[in-house]
Formats: C-alpha cells, sequence, structure tokens
C-alpha cells in the first residue's frame, strides 16, 4: 500500500492548552513553535501515522512572568526537557476519529486518547492539497512530572492537574 506525507501548516494551525486557576477561571496558553506529520494511506486518514513536536521555551498564556514558570523545573523543565512529542495513530470508526499513542514531556512518556473532528480535504487556490482537523483531549499534568502546587488561604488549588488539550491542525499533502 502506497503512503502520502502530510506536513502541518504552522500559519494555519493553532496547539493550545487550558488550565483552571484557583478553580473559578481558566488560563489558555499555546505553543507557538511546533511541528508534525502524518504517513498516510487511505483518504479518509484511517490508520494514519501521526508524529508531533512542540518546543516548550514557545510557550506562551500572554503573561511572561508565568511562562517563565511553566518553562522552569517546577513544570516543564525545558533547560533538559526542550520539547514535548507525541507518535500514535489516527483511527477511523464509522466517522468516529481517535488518536491514540505515546505523549513525552519532561522525559515521561504515557498513552494518552484524543478525540477528532475531520474536517475533510480541499485544494487551496494555490494549488495545494489541505486537510483540517480539530483534536481535543485531557491529561493530568503530574503523570508526566509537572507536579508543582500550591493551596491558597481558603484551600483553592491554584492550578488544577487536568490539563485541557485544544489544537486546530492544517495538513499541507506533500508531493
Amino acid at each position: 500500500m502506497s503512503t502520502t506525507k502530510w506536513i502541518i501548516d504552522p500559519t494555519h494551525s493553532e496547539v493550545s492548552f487550558k488550565v483552571k486557576h484557583l478553580v473559578i477561571s481558566t488560563v489558555t496558553g499555546y505553543f507557538k513553535k511546533f511541528e508534525g506529520s502524518a504517513e498516510v494511506g487511505s483518504e479518509d486518514f484511517d490508520g494514519a501515522k501521526v508524529a508531533f513536536t512542540a518546543d516548550i521555551d514557545s510557550i506562551d498564556t500572554n503573561q511572561t512572568d508565568r511562562d517563565n514558570h511553566l518553562k522552569s523545573a517546577d513544570f516543564f523543565d525545558s533547560a533538559n526537557h526542550p520539547k514535548l512529542s507525541f507518535e500514535g495513530t489516527l483511527a477511523n470508526d464509522g466517522g468516529d476519529y481517535t488518536l491514540k499513542g505515546d505523549l513525552t514531556m519532561r522525559g515521561t512518556t504515557k498513552a494518552i486518547e484524543l478525540s477528532v473532528d475531520f474536517g475533510g480535504v480541499v485544494g487551496d487556490p494555490y494549488g495545494q492539497t489541505k486537510a483540517g482537523f480539530e483534536i481535543e483531549g485531557k491529561l493530568n499534568r503530574k503523570d508526566f512530572g509537572l507536579s508543582w502546587s500550591a493551596i491558597t488561604e481558603a484551600g483553592s488549588v491554584v492550578v488544577s492537574d487536568q490539563v485541557r488539550l485544544i489544537l486546530s491542525v492544517q495538513l499541507v499533502k506533500q508531493a
């Protein structure tokens, strides 16, 4: 079976996460530098082999001090673990897509499962073929060694253990 390679179009993709802060609000962050690919053997992307990396130092929560704290040894430890990575397989079960694979952060690898909405494939005005995906899931940050924690005087958790992942990805078909 012949395969086709697709790569992430970073100008039309977004990698974000959301974490509850003080249990009352949500902080959103982004990874500004990332890359990824899919090796595809079918038109519906069933069985696609997916690889993805993000640069930890590109984290952006719109607050420099918080970003620096996230890069520190309290969280991602970017000095020793400059990237997070994922390798997995996309499965199509009657139109319900799931992305299963191994996520590595801070030197720890764990299996995760993400839900995927496949937007389809279209040609753009420049002759490129593109495919779109909305990907979501949850993970426990402490499973990956991001264990910094604090409690307020009232007993509220400063940062939730649960992290929501939200990726909007556009892939470009390679010749």
